[in-house]
């Protein structure tokens, strides 16, 4: 069965259940925008202070919220799918409220962020910035993980340094009311947007929820009180009547949405034939500024070596841990596996990928939609193993092995299955160059999407002196707004002084992954990438792997020590994660 191109379009699953009242809502945007000067004329020091507030409310209701959040997935706040849960739905947007803490302060002493560096000059005639780790906390407890932010070719440190903060140099010219539609999978995706907004591009902010997680907006209001004290903020319910509504508005600005490339699409063109009809004479509907991040077929490219059996073991849990997250409810999740036909330890490897997965408890399939994805993908491919209970509301982890790499218009390779599913495909070739150059070129023109991808490659071959400058020029070559190096591309989303959105240069009419960045935390004026890296076996093992029964604890301790860093906090931390 041929599928279009493109994800499928996540339905909310809800009728908007706030009434749509036009009238309150244009009163809502008045009020931001009455603001957008005053805004703009809130100093760096003081921004920096408002942040610190942010950081201390939001740690005030962390469980609460975290409880919440867990009671909506049917996650054990208490144990190791709670600790997961709250990592990625209030640690992170912690750290980012952190790192543009500390670019605020940057900016109040010397005029823009001071990023730690160093900087390297790559192929295209492009540098890449060092931003992790960004200080010395960050050394010890990321060990041996680096994160870089590539730039547009052409672009030198001096043209980094001379255009960094640019809201921050003309304020005024950046006042204005942002609409940021918010997507309804991770709790932290809608507020750490709204800091991208007020803190990267100068702007006041109206949040509207995705009714998915609507449930979260006043746990949203307590931690931005600050802001929506002094008119800068404002939150709304509703669903995509009001979306709509917000969009129209001449006093908002420019817009940013979190969903998926059929969201956008009825967004800036509409719904129907007639927004066909538009999108194909690129006649939109909505002309001011949106951008966006939006889904993807993300691939981990695995390239052949000889394993040890702990280095099996050890990214079968890492690949294992992408997909169980959020139970696949992610647009960073891998859904496409690409493997080397050739490789000896193909079937070994997803055998125990599978033994992982059996291991880990099926999780609820929350998403509205979910079970009509996974439906669309089993039509096609009715020999998907599956793993686990799926009794009741939970869904079987599901991986579809084999997929003919030749069949491009396959339905794994072209649409994002935003359920528990991946699919594996293998790729002929003559040697592990071979290989890495064919995947490269499969990803960039096969696989739908340019949002995060990750590559898996042993010590040892990324040292071979054929191998290992081939994989290099790979990392350069790969058309994605974030790449992992044996380290999960998510954790670029999780660091914030990378860069997190689509691979620059998608038209409007082939939006695809999105446009635009957020994260962001150096303020760079024209990133291209983020290239984070990790060890291929780190020991202990992360705190954020789905086999990981102390998750709860560790990530408890790390947000306490994100909140407030301090060498006495390091102690207990390090041990708890030693016991991991």
């Amino acid at each position: 069965m041929s599928q279009s191109r493109g994800a499928t379009a996540p339905t909310s699953g809800a009728q908007d259940h706030v009434t749509l009242d036009r009238v309150a809502l244009e009163q809502i945007v008045a009020e931001v925008e009455a603001n957008a000067l005053r805004w703009a004329a809130v100093s760096a020091q003081e921004r920096a202070a408002l942040l610190a507030r942010i950081v201390h409310d939001t740690y005030a209701i962390a469980e609460e919220w975290n409880s919440a959040a867990c009671a909506a997935k049917g996650l054990d706040a208490n144990g190791p799918e709670g600790g997961e849960e709250l990592f990625s739905g209030i640690g992170t947007f912690v750290r980012m409220a952190q790192a543009f803490r500390q670019s605020m302060l940057d900016i109040a002493s010397s005029g823009r962020p001071q990023y730690p560096g160093p900087v390297h000059h790559k192929s295209g005639q492009r540098i890449a910035i060092q931003v992790m780790p960004a200080n010395t906390f960050d050394k010890i407890l990321y060990g041996g993980i680096t994160g870089e932010v590539w730039m547009e070719p052409g672009v030198s440190e001096a043209d980094v340094r001379a255009t960094q903060a640019g809201a921050y140099t003309s304020p005024e010219s950046h006042a204005g009311v942002s609409l940021v539609l918010g997507a309804g999978n991770v709790a932290s995706l809608g507020p750490r947007d709204v800091l991208t907004k007020l803190f990267a591009e100068g702007r006041v902010v109206v949040l509207k929820a995705n009714p998915v997680n609507d449930y979260l907006v006043p746990y949203w209001r307590q931690a931005f009180a600050v802001l929506i004290d002094a008119g800068f903020l404002r939150i709304v319910s509703g669903g995509a009547q009001v979306g709509a509504f917000l969009t129209t508005l001449p006093a908002v600005h420019d817009i940013h949405v979190t969903g998926s490339d059929k969201t956008h699409d009825a967004i800036v063109f509409g719904v129907g034939p007639d927004g066909e009809r538009r999108k194909a004479a690129n006649d939109p509907l909505i002309t001011k500024p949106v951008t966006c991040e939006l889904g993807n077929v993300s691939p981990v490219v695995i390239v052949p070596g000889n394993w040890t059996k702990k280095e099996l073991i050890y990214q079968a849990k890492h690949v294992a841990t992408m997909l169980a997250n959020n139970a696949g409810f992610n647009c960073l999740s891998p859904r496409v596996l690409i493997t080397h036909r050739g490789w000896a330890q193909r079937e070994e490897f997803l055998n125990e990928l599978e033994a992982v997965f059996a291991s880990i408890p099926t999780r609820k399939a929350y998403y509205p939609g979910a079970l009509s994805r996974r439906d669309s993908f089993l039509a096609v491919h009715p020999d998907a193993h599956q793993i686990g209970s799926g009794d009741g509301e939970r869904m079987p982890w599901t991986i579809i092995r084999d997929v003919d790499p030749d069949a491009t218009d396959d339905i794994c390779l072209n649409v994002e299955a935003f359920c528990a599913l991946t699919s594996e495909t293998a790729l002929e070739a003559t040697s592990t160059a071979d290989f890495v150059r064919k995947a490269v070129d499969f990803c960039n023109d096969v696989v739908w999407g340019t949002l995060s991808m990750t590559l898996l490659a042993d010590p040892r071959t990324m040292k071979d002196a054929t191998v290992g400058p081939v994989i290099e020029q790979a990392i350069a070559d790969l058309r994605y707004g974030s790449i992992g190096v044996n380290l999960w591309h998510a954790m670029s989303f999780a660091f914030s002084t990378t860069v997190w959105g689509a691979y620059p240069g998608h038209l409007v009419t082939d939006i695809q992954s999105g446009s635009g960045f957020v994260g962001n935390a150096f303020l760079f004026a024209r990133p291209q990438k983020s290239v984070v890296r990790g060890p291929f076996v780190a020991s202990p093992a992360p705190a954020w792997f789905s086999t990981n029964q102390n998750a709860g604890v560790v990530m408890r301790k790390l947000l306490a020590f994100e909140v407030k860093p301090s060498w006495a906090k390091l102690p207990a931390l390090l041990a708890a994660a030693l016991k991991s």
